[in-house]
């Protein structure tokens, strides 16, 4: 009884433990745990080197595979506290952006080579100290991280981060490589602060990050410029919403790409969003319709969203030959945010008459503006028979909506309407009846912002010359609809 005391009253002590269980025991640790153990004392120092605890961590942290390891000739552990020494900083991230790079340059190897052939080679820890140097902002972890991977790529088309096409206009963003975004750094008012992620050389469109919370920005905040056509003051730049961190940025964007979200045209990556309830059949014929939001062409003051859209028609390959039909008309009926509509019919689509035939497909890119930061689109187009000239039917177009993304208000705005409505108060000698709470600053967040105009929806196939709307005011009225 007395030794059976004895021995209840030991601690336990997880060196007195056999081998096996103990390694079990430490294999459920994290990294920081197992490094910590092999100070604790010699026996847990042997036992946390032996090289299998270490093989989960490379391959969890790192993404080292077993060809890599051969490649290296060294131990599971030498190679974690390798990696770890020059790496260790982004252990947070790396993993996640790693996969977005290895899955990206996969994806696009057989489909885009030039694209891939674009990258640049990985910098060093000291190339990112003397760019926040330069800068005199700190960079956020996330992005020093990519950077480690992949120094961007040249300035080249396409661009790695997507493109767009109408007929009068072309974009095509590149990621910029890090001496460029050093070299295109913004310290002036409306983008203090900002460093520029993209560039397009056709269009001069850029995404920007905030480095610091300043303007109403937030920290790490991207967005694209919107000069504010109607405060006439440059410093005025209301802000498209595209990410709040780099890390949500980019691999969000690379899984659209690598899950097909993104459609790949002639070796290029377009960014049309399709909604998979966004199909319509009818008989033989299926329509299906994808969109997206041009925030170049947009503005927000003049409230002006321009939105392109695809519409992809295909008739079954098991369809009887006689059921071959030609497009003659089509017919919209658009609806904006505030419920007003709009009713557009006309010829063909885009100047054409396709003709539509077993196992064929037709697709063609239009556009469509609104004065409301959302609205839809549904209509039918009018077919003819090529065998029974006399038959014809319609066939439905799926209703598809679109949506702006969320923006800001530029704070120089924002104080312009601070003054005005304090100027008005003291004319009406009303000031006094305010309280300091109701006139302070309104928050700068979303889409309530638009400014309400009796500009009307549009849909038309006739073109018109189109300045950017980043160079002069957008114009009211119809837009271009070409392909």
């Amino acid at each position: 009884m007395a030794a059976s005391v004895e021995l209840e009253a030991q601690p336990l002590n997880l060196e007195l433990l056999p081998t096996d269980p103990l390694l079990l025991i430490l294999s459920f640790l994290d990294y920081k745990d197992l490094i910590s153990c092999c100070f604790v004392s010699r026996r847990l120092n042997q036992v946390s080197s032996h090289d299998p605890l270490w093989r989960r961590h490379c391959k969890r942290y790192w993404l080292l595979s077993e060809a890599e390891k051969t490649r290296r000739n060294q131990s599971w552990k030498a190679i974690a506290v390798h990696i770890y020494s020059d790496l260790g900083r982004y252990i947070k991230y790396y993993a996640t952006l790693k996969k977005a790079w290895d899955d990206l340059e996969k994806y696009l190897e057989q489909r885009c080579p030039r694209m891939i052939n674009s990258l640049k080679d990985s910098v060093q820890e000291d190339d990112l100290d003397i760019m926040e140097a330069q800068i005199g902002c700190k960079l956020p972890d996330d992005y020093r991280c990519s950077f480690r991977i992949h120094n961007g790529q040249k300035l080249v088309v396409p661009g790695l981060m997507g493109s767009m096409a109408l007929s009068n206009h072309y974009r095509s963003e590149d990621l910029l490589d890090i001496d460029t975004a050093t070299g295109g750094f913004q310290q002036r008012l409306g983008l203090k602060q900002c460093l520029p992620l993209t560039f397009c050389i056709h269009t001069g469109l850029s995404q920007y990050m905030a480095l610091e919370s300043v303007e109403g920005r937030n920290k790490y905040e991207i967005f694209y410029q919107c000069p504010d056509q109607m405060a006439r003051n440059p410093s005025a730049i209301d802000m498209f919403i595209t990410g709040n961190s780099y890390l949500e940025w980019f691999t969000s964007y690379v899984n659209n790409v690598v899950t097909g979200g993104y459609p790949i045209i002639r070796d290029q990556i377009f960014r049309y969003v399709h909604d998979k309830e966004c199909v319509a059949t009818t008989g033989d014929i299926t329509v299906s319709v994808s969109t997206s939001f041009l925030p170049e062409l947009s503005s927000v003051h003049p409230p002006h969203y321009f939105f392109t859209y695809r519409i992809r028609i295909e008739m079954s390959k098991d369809a009887l030959p006689e059921k071959a039909c030609q497009l003659d008309s089509r017919y919209w009926r658009i609806t904006n945010a505030k419920g007003d509509v709009e009713e557009v019919q006309g010829p063909g689509v885009v100047g054409e008459f396709p003709i539509i035939s077993p196992g064929r497909v037709y697709e063609y890119t239009s556009c469509t503006t609104f004065s409301t930061t959302s609205g839809y689109m549904e209509g039918y187009y009018t077919f003819h028979c090529l065998y029974y000239k006399d038959k014809f039917f319609n066939v439905t177009i799926p209703r598809f909506h679109m949506v702006c993304p969320t923006f800001k208000v530029s704070t120089a705005r924002m104080m312009l309407s601070r003054n005005s409505f304090y100027s008005i108060l003291q004319l009406n000698g009303t000031l006094s009846k305010y309280s300091e709470d109701q006139l302070s600053d309104p928050e700068t967040s979303h889409n309530e912002y638009a400014v309400d105009e009796d500009e009307d929806s549009t849909d038309t196939d006739e073109y018109e010359d189109r300045r950017r709307v980043l160079e002069i005011p957008a114009p009211s009225g119809r837009c271009p609809r070409q392909t």
